[in-house]
């Protein structure tokens, strides 16, 4: 598993960098981040398909909270807060981007 060195938001807020102690650094969009929020109103509750999430275009991340050490709790300024990115889900992420 790699160790995240480093998370950063850009000043627009519509992007996170995360780099891992590896070397690899991913930059993701906001709006990626929140149409793939790994919450259970994403995902599904219970089990349940996931759901596509639209018009997210414009938004923007306003803060980071740590949980843990294996996790990031990203609040956007849409109000959503609930899903927990652990540290190998952003890297999944990273990749598939």
């Amino acid at each position: 598993m790699s160790w995240p060195v480093e998370l950063r938001v850009n000043p627009a807020r519509d992007m996170l960098t995360i780099a891992f102690d590896d070397g690899t650094r991913h930059a993701l969009k906001a709006e990626y981040l929140r149409v793939e929020s790994p919450s259970a109103e994403v995902r599904g509750h219970g089990g349940g398909p996931k759901k596509v999430v639209t018009g997210k275009e414009h938004v923007k991340i306003a803060r980071l909270e740590p949980v843990g050490n294996y996790a990031v709790r990203i609040i956007f300024d849409d109000g959503h807060d609930s899903g927990l990115y652990s540290w190998d889900f952003l890297a999944e992420l990273g990749r598939k981007s």
